[in-house]
């Protein structure tokens, strides 16, 4: 499909300088505009005349450009895909043309974070996860959209830009140390946490009080945000003394809670812990011990019911060997451990008491979809069902997401496998659980990943849910797919050359149909261009897009931030 628009609509990133801000508005425009307003009209907006697109809020970024023979985005003079691409410039700010129609009554910011800066001066990171957090922010309103960007101001990010190297424990990156003494004072900084990184590159999540949070899975890198103008405020600080320096990347939020894992790398195991609205302190509900492995399992997401929360022990075991390499393993700060086994344990959210832990096929997993509770026809609960984009119990899927796997895609196909794996996890004191395919992974391509379903389903028995699928040959999820689990179907969008980053689903306000909603992504194309796209949740056939001014890098999850 093609998308075509006015010059002076729409730049052409391809004609502007590197690191330049381009701004159309006068200085003092540019330096009072106001972004994503929840009331009104901002005044940015308000200058905005005849479609007019691009406002920038801020000086431009001073990172050293890496050398002309190898510039960003290139290797060996070939062209990266725009999604593997760092970000152009810190800051952005504009309205876009709107083709098709916007619903009226999407009124909100949907919030994108994800790795957008992939290099340092002329150093270039090498793993997807390493690059700095880059926050994408969409505002609909009365069926326009304005637009933005800005890289989230964490410690990690200003120390690199400042010293120009990399000065924390990225993903798979290392500070380089100048000498022996420096590497044994580096080790003491990491074992005490401060060596971590506080990139907040992996998610976004609105608390119950309406505090923003960006989050990774380091405890320091939770980092409070603006909705409305997309700056960083600064850190989530926790007020408990449970300690620990990693958590789940994924929490549960909800308007009445917040709930997340510690794992324990000590005693192998995982708290269960909870916070309210408007309170930084975590109260433990219950612990987990793991029952195979020396340490936890990797923990990056986790489902719950109503009642349980459902915990994770994946044979994927953290490694403290490999965490003090200085350079990264095929596995990174993981080994797998198949002999160790996986298990599934479901914790009373009330009592903190366990009150399953079943042995279960391995597997291999980053995100859970949902769960839900499994009644007999007395309604008695008999079993838990817990859905998760699952790898086959495959561990190739963390190396194939090294950028120069993913920049040097030549047709072949090399995705791995992963399907919507089923866990049911019974009730009855059974020792084995079951892991089954919830339906035929050809439906979406053999691949899946980066789900989201109607939050207003969280916890409770659903249908349908929206992915990332494949259409093969690829080395990247290509496709958006809703799958719908009654029919045991699939239905998957597709361009050509595409990569998008995951589907969003914002349920219409009074629906009483599940997928009566919107479902919104952002495109990045392979022509160096991109688009935000907006999908009926029920046809899922495209309502609307609307083009940047420029291509924007892959982003990993995001929020919705409904309009007060």
């Amino acid at each position: 499909m093609s998308f075509t628009a006015s010059p002076s609509i729409i730049r052409n990133s391809n004609s502007w300088p590197k690191n330049m801000v381009v701004c159309d508005m006068p200085h003092h425009a540019c330096r009072d505009s106001s972004f994503f307003p929840n009331k009104g009209i901002s005044k940015a907006r308000r200058n905005l005349q005849n479609h007019l697109t691009v406002a920038n809020v801020a000086s431009p970024l001073h990172v050293t450009a890496p050398p002309p023979e190898k510039p960003p985005g290139t290797t060996g003079g070939r062209q990266h895909h725009v999604a593997w691409t760092s970000i152009s410039q810190e800051r952005w700010e504009g309205e876009l043309l709107v083709q098709g129609h916007i619903p009226l009554w999407l009124k909100g910011t949907y919030l994108r974070n994800g790795p957008g800066m992939w290099n340092i001066g002329d150093y270039n990171f090498r793993h997807l996860f390493d690059g700095y957090a880059t926050l994408v922010g969409l505002y609909f309103d009365d069926g326009r959209l304005i637009a933005g960007h800005r890289q989230i101001e964490s410690e990690a990010y200003q120390a690199a830009k400042k010293n120009q190297k990399i000065c924390y424990r990225e993903f798979s990156e290392v500070p380089k140390a100048e000498n022996f003494l420096a590497y044994v004072g580096e080790l003491a900084s990491l074992f005490s946490g401060a060596s971590l990184t506080d990139n907040a590159n992996t998610g976004v999540v609105k608390l119950g009080d309406g505090r923003v949070v960006c989050l990774t899975e380091t405890q320091k890198g939770s980092i409070v945000v603006d909705p409305n103008t997309l700056e960083t405020i600064g850190k989530f600080e926790y007020s408990d003394s449970l300690g620990g320096l990693i958590h789940s990347a994924h929490p549960i939020v909800t308007d009445n809670e917040f709930l997340t894992l510690i794992p324990d790398l000590v005693k192998s195991g995982y708290l269960v812990v909870r916070m309210e609205p408007g309170s930084n302190e975590r109260k433990v509900i219950g612990r987990v011990d793991c029952r195979g492995g020396s340490s936890p399992g990797w923990v990056h997401s986790f489902p719950v019911t109503q009642h349980y929360v459902i915990v994770p022990e994946m044979p994927l075991r953290y490694c403290a060997q490999n965490l003090l390499r200085a350079e990264p393993t095929p596995l990174y700060k993981f080994q797998w451990h198949p002999e160790s086994k996986a298990f599934m344990h479901v914790m009373c959210r009330t009592s903190g008491n366990i009150v399953a832990s079943v042995e279960v096929p391995l597997f291999v997993t980053f995100h859970f979809i949902n769960a839900y509770e499994e009644q007999d026809e007395d309604g008695r609960v008999t079993a838990v069902i817990a859905d998760c984009c699952e790898h086959n119990s495959n561990t190739s899927i963390l190396d194939k997401l090294r950028l120069q796997n993913l920049r040097s895609f030549n047709g072949n196909d090399v995705l791995p496998d992963a399907r919507v794996g089923r866990f049911r996890i019974p009730l009855d004191g059974s020792p084995y659980g079951t892991l089954e395919a919830a339906l035929d992974p050809n439906e979406h391509g053999r691949g899946m990943d980066m789900c989201s379903i109607n939050p207003n389903y969280l916890g409770m028995k659903y249908r349908y849910a929206y992915a990332c699928g494949a259409h093969r040959p690829c080395n990247f999820p290509n496709t958006l797919t809703k799958i719908d689990l009654q029919l045991k179907r699939a239905k998957n969008w597709y361009e050509d050359g595409v990569v998008p980053s995951e589907p969003f689903f914002v349920p219409r306000p009074g629906a009483t149909e599940e997928d009566d909603g919107v479902v919104i992504s952002i495109i990045s194309e392979k022509n160096g261009e991109g688009y935000a796209l907006v999908l009926d949740g029920s046809t899922f056939e495209e309502v609307a897009r609307a083009k940047f001014p420029y291509g924007l890098p892959y982003g990993l999850h995001g929020c919705w931030v409904p309009k007060q």
